[in-house]
This record gives structure tokens, C-alpha cells and sequence, in this order.
């Protein structure tokens, strides 16, 4: 079982590597694989000078020691100590140069692949169909893809600019040894090598585990923090912040937990490192300390072997940081990788052409569709909305009205039958041009976290702020914007919440104005709204529809008295149809809708009259007790 699990892992962590690999090496940019070339140059250069580092240290103790003498070619100042320690450095410094050239050749390849890749992933995030995103939560997504983007450049700079000179520098200090000092020096350091590689693999193997955990309660807390955020007023209202405190500090105290063992663990996997290459460095040094009391090596062969043990350390222990640092980043993208292979559930067909509107008519041939196969929301439906006129759909709530507004922006495919405008099937042409001819006006409208001016633009951005406050003066809320202090550049907050719902709706009709689609759909835009406001917007409404083909969805049955025709639907099905009149007059569920709702909004009428009432009596009151 652990034999398939490793393989399950190498094999995920191959096709990881294999999806960076076209971000690393970008077919489209030659000046960024330049760079790479480069970088590489000057990684290897700056890994044949590293080896000869420790040469200058070993001439440098033989001279002090009066061991290094000129040879007939070698002038005597040069094998001079002052001189060796000055080239040793020296060469440590160009060492060090080359290094910083690679680093800075390679920073533009690896933001590069962090840019492209979180680039991609959000363009993915915005093509999955609705019904992915009403599944998952927005916090976890969010923390899954800042994850993600941090580890793409671990994994890219790792990956180039660390394997390769950690090997190289491997095989040229086991040539040297073997030629300088033999196999028994080179078999040792191989040693040492293959067991603290080994160790380092397998104890960080085991860390994977816990750092998943750490992540997952990361991602849990951080999802139950927006969560309660995005809610404060519900909160509030509740007075459940207690609750809530104690619901994220029990994901915190999981995310604790796991944080300390992972931590642990990194102490006990560089403690055996340690020990290792501890070990292996005692039997070498020993080895060459017994060889100079024999005097087959020198003072300076002694301090040349410790030089380059020293030099070796800091690559190999690089090796267990990378591979630690790779499999934690392979951690952290894997559901980043996982998300981009999410299968788009609405896609263009091959070939689709663009939705050319030349009247606008809207045509709903026998649609059946459910979210799940078990329950099915619309049995057979068709109706057309001829162009310029309205058409409101009305009935009980879970009847599926709100299905037919998802199915004609295209969040979800009809399953059977075909959803046409002016007779092409919206499967047919692209999905850009077909919410391009549509206008919306939802239910609860939520706008971006920017300035009124924004938000408005947001219909049309390429409008100027003539045609922007051209469009909020026909939504009626022009008069309002202008009287704040910093008019069009107020904020709205988040989600709109400094506006009232009136505001806000008054702001998602200015937008859909700017926009002018052939096509309006108003789903419920006035049903969270009190009666007064309701009017209020309702004439901003039937400015917007004027002359275009509309689709009402409603609850209130007020707001499509006007309608050119009224749909009943029940259960999934056309129940009734007709003009406001005709359907009172059949007595049948619309009537009966209607009159509830009448009642209820006579009883509302009344209680608001005796809340005046009362309110005046009260002031009458006062007045007299002042008198």
C-alpha cells in the first residue's frame, strides 16, 4: 500500500512538473528563453570557479608553512601567502558575481510563469459553470490560489537554478577526489551522500502529510473568517459573535496543532542531516589527518579536503531545503493544478459564430433541464418574447423561474429542446456575444468594492463620464449621486453595503442602461424592496424596457400588470398564460396569487397608517402638554 501511494505521489509530482515546464521554458518569448540561456551559462561558470576555491586555500597554508615553492614558470610572488589569500577571495567574489547575474537573468522568467499561470487560473475560475462556484466557497478558493501562485515560483526557481548546480557541483568534487586522492575518498563522500539524500526524501515525505493538514485547516479557518465577514450584519443581528470566534479559533487551534508538528518534525529531519553528514565529514577528515602523519599529503591537502567538505555541505544540504521546498510547494498547488483541471460545464462549439441580433426575439422550445437528474426544474417549456415587447413569468417560489434567467445568459445547457433569439440557438454562437446582447437587472444586486462612477461604467467600460451620468440621471438616481461630497467617486463598500437597496438597484439599472442590450432580463428587481421604492424603481424600469424585448421575472404581481403577456408556471410547467386581465378573470392560480398579495399589501397599507396615526397623536400630545 505505501510502495502505490509513493508511486501514486512521484507520478502526481511528474505531471505537476510537466505542467510548469511550458512556463519555465515559454514557446511565445525568446527573449525570456534567452535569459534562460543565460542564466545557465553563468550558473555553470559560477560552479567551475566555486571548485577552485578551495585550491587557493590549500596553496595559501602550503606557502604559510613553507610547503608551496615556485616552479621555474610560476614567479615567486604569486605562490606568495598575501597573494593567495588575495586570489582566493577574489575568486570568491566573481564566484558570488556570477551567481547574482543567474538570480537576476532568471527573476523575470519565474514572475513571469507566477504571472501566467495565476492568470490562467482566474481566467479558468470565471469559465467554470455556476453551479461549481455555488459549490464551493470563496475563501478556500481564494486561499488555494495565493497558495498556488507562491508555490509556481518555488518550483520554477528551484527547478532551474538549484538542481542542476547542485549535481554538477556533485560530479566535479567526485573527479577531483578520484584523482587527486583516489576512490576511497570519492566512495565515502557517495556514502554520505546517498544516505543523507535518502534520509531527507523519506523524512520529508513524511512532513508532506502534516503540512496538508496544516493547509487544510488553513484554508477552513480562512474560509470561516470570510464567511462571518461577508455576514457581519446576520452576526449581529444574531448576536452570535461568540459563536463565531469559537468556530474559527477550533480551525485555528487545528491549524496550531499541525503548525508545531510540522515545525517539530523540520528539527528532528535537520538534526539527522546533521548527524549524517557529521559522520561522513569526521571519516574523510580522519582519513586525510592519518595521511599527512604519513606524510603523503600536505598541511594544505589536509585543509583543501575539509575546504571542500565544507563547500559540499552547503548544496548538499541545499538538496534536502529543495526537495522539502519543491514537495511543500507540490503540496500547495495541487489543488491549484486540480481546480485548472475542472472541466468547463458551458463551452463555445467549435466553429460557433456570433449572435447577430436584428430584432431581438426570444424563443423558449419545449426546455427541460434539472440540476440534478432526480429532480427535474423545468418539464417542457415554451413561450416567446416577441422583439420589443414583455413578457413576465410569475408563480409560486421553486417553480423554476429563476432557472430560466441562468438558462438564457448560458450558466447551465438546456438538457432538451433549444433556447433561440431570432432564431439562432444560443449553443450555436459564442457565449461572449450572447451575454453582450443581454442586459440584467438581478434581485439583489451586489456591486464591486469601488466608486459609484465604477460601478456604473462597469455596464459599458469604455463609457465617458457624460454617458455615465447620463445613465444614472434615467435611473433616477443622478439627483442622489451628485448631492454627496464626493459624488461619482464615492465608495460603495463592500458588496454595495453602504447603499440602500433602493441605491443599489437604481445603480445596477444605470449600468444596464450604459450597456443597451437588444435583450433585458429583470429577475425579481424589486421584490426585497418596499412599496414606494418599489414604484420608484418600477418607473426606472419601464424607461429601461421601452422598445427592447424583455423578460420579467417577478414576484410582486404589481410590477407586470403592464406586461404583454403573463406566464404562470407551477411545478416546472406552464400553468397559465395571458394578459393581466384575462388571467383575473380565468380565477384560477394567478388570481388567487394576486389576491393574497393584494391582502397583503392592504394589511401592510393599513398597519403603516396606524403607525402614522400614532406617531401624530403623539406629537398632538406633546404640543398640547407644552402649551
Amino acid at each position: 500500500m505505501a510502495d502505490k501511494t509513493v508511486s501514486a505521489e512521484s507520478g502526481s509530482t511528474l505531471r505537476t512538473l510537466a505542467n510548469l515546464w511550458p512556463y519555465m521554458w515559454p514557446a511565445d518569448r525568446a527573449d525570456l528563453k534567452v535569459r534562460v540561456a543565460w542564466a545557465t551559462l553563468f550558473l555553470v561558470l559560477a560552479k567551475l570557479i566555486l571548485v577552485l576555491v578551495p585550491y587557493f586555500f590549500k596553496w595559501a597554508t602550503d606557502a604559510l608553512v613553507g610547503e608551496l615553492q615556485p616552479a621555474d614558470y610560476i614567479p615567486a610572488v604569486l605562490v606568495a601567502p598575501v597573494m593567495l589569500v588575495l586570489a582566493y577571495n577574489v575568486v570568491r567574489i566573481v564566484q558570488l558575481g556570477f551567481n547574482q547575474l543567474r538570480d537576476a537573468l532568471f527573476a523575470r522568467v519565474g514572475q513571469h510563469a507566477v504571472r501566467q499561470l495565476g492568470y490562467r487560473t482566474f481566467v479558468h475560475m470565471h469559465k467554470l459553470s455556476l453551479r461549481f462556484h455555488l459549490e464551493r466557497r470563496t475563501g478556500g478558493l481564494s486561499r488555494i490560489i495565493e497558495r498556488g501562485v507562491k508555490g509556481i515560483e518555488t518550483i520554477v526557481r528551484f527547478t532551474i537554478l538549484n538542481t542542476a548546480p547542485t549535481v554538477l557541483e556533485f560530479a566535479l568534487t567526485a573527479i577531483i577526489f578520484w584523482v587527486t586522492y583516489g576512490w576511497v575518498y570519492v566512495a565515502i563522500i557517495a556514502a554520505t551522500v546517498w544516505l543523507y539524500t535518502w534520509f531527507t526524501v523519506r523524512a520529508s515525505d513524511w512532513r508532506i502529510a502534516i503540512r496538508r493538514e496544516m493547509n487544510d485547516s488553513d484554508t477552513e479557518a480562512n474560509t470561516k473568517a470570510i464567511d462571518s465577514l461577508l455576514n457581519y450584519e446576520t452576526v449581529k443581528y444574531f448576536n452570535n459573535e461568540k459563536m463565531e470566534a469559537e468556530r474559527f479559533d477550533r480551525s485555528m487551534a487545528r491549524y496550531e496543532d499541525a503548525a508545531t508538528r510540522t515545525w517539530t518534525s523540520l528539527g528532528w529531519l535537520n538534526f539527522g542531516q546533521g548527524v549524517i553528514f557529521g559522520v561522513g565529514m569526521a571519516a574523510v577528515m580522519g582519513l586525510s589527518a592519518w595521511e599527512v602523519t604519513r606524510g603523503t599529503h600536505t598541511i594544505g591537502d589536509f585543509v583543501f579536503v575539509n575546504a571542500m567538505l565544507m563547500q559540499l555541505s552547503i548544496p548538499l544540504n541545499f538538496i534536502g531545503f529543495i526537495y522539502r521546498e519543491i514537495r511543500q510547494a507540490m503540496t500547495d498547488i495541487e489543488q491549484m493544478f486540480d481546480l485548472l483541471d475542472v472541466k468547463e460545464e458551458v463551452t463555445d462549439r467549435e466553429g460557433a459564430s456570433a449572435l447577430v441580433v436584428s430584432d431581438g426575439k426570444v424563443t423558449f422550445d419545449d426546455v427541460h433541464f434539472s440540476y440534478d437528474a432526480n429532480r427535474p426544474i423545468l418539464k417542457g417549456i415554451s413561450f416567446e418574447v416577441p422583439a420589443g415587447k414583455t413578457v413576465a413569468i410569475v408563480g409560486p417560489s421553486g417553480a423554476g423561474k429563476s432557472t430560466i434567467s441562468r438558462l438564457l445568459f448560458r450558466f447551465y445547457d438546456v438538457q432538451q429542446g433549444s433556447i433561440r433569439i431570432d432564431g439562432q440557438d444560443i449553443r450555436d454562437v459564442t457565449q461572449e456575444s450572447l451575454r453582450a446582447a443581454i442586459g440584467m437587472v438581478p434581485q439583489d444586486t451586489v456591486l464591486f468594492n469601488d466608486t459609484i462612477a465604477y460601478n456604473v461604467r462597469y455596464g459599458r467600460p469604455s463609457a465617458s463620464e457624460d454617458e455615465v451620468a447620463q445613465a444614472a440621471d434615467l435611473a433616477q438616481i443622478g439627483t442622489f449621486i451628485a448631492a454627496l461630497p464626493d459624488g461619482y467617486r464615492t465608495m460603495v463598500g463592500e458588496r454595495g453595503l453602504k447603499l440602500s437597496g433602493g441605491e443599489k438597484q437604481r445603480v445596477a439599472i444605470a449600468r444596464t442602461i450604459l450597456k443597451a442590450p437588444p435583450v433585458l432580463m429583470l429577475d425579481e428587481a424589486t421584490s426585497a424592496l418596499d412599496t414606494q421604492t418599489e414604484q420608484e424603481i418600477q418607473a426606472a424600469l419601464d424607461l429601461v424596457s421601452r422598445g427592447r424585448t424583455t423578460l420579467v421575472i417577478a414576484h410582486r404581481l404589481s410590477t407586470v400588470i403592464s406586461a404583454d403577456e403573463i406566464i404562470v408556471l407551477q411545478d416546472g410547467r406552464i400553468a397559465e398564460r395571458g394578459r393581466h386581465a384575462e388571467l383575473l378573470a380565468a380565477r384560477g392560480l394567478y388570481a388567487s396569487m394576486w389576491d393574497r398579495q393584494r391582502e397583503a399589501t392592504e394589511a401592510e397599507e393599513k398597519l403603516r397608517r396606524a403607525r402614522e396615526t400614532d406617531e401624530m397623536g403623539v406629537v398632538v400630545r406633546r404640543r398640547t402638554s407644552e402649551v
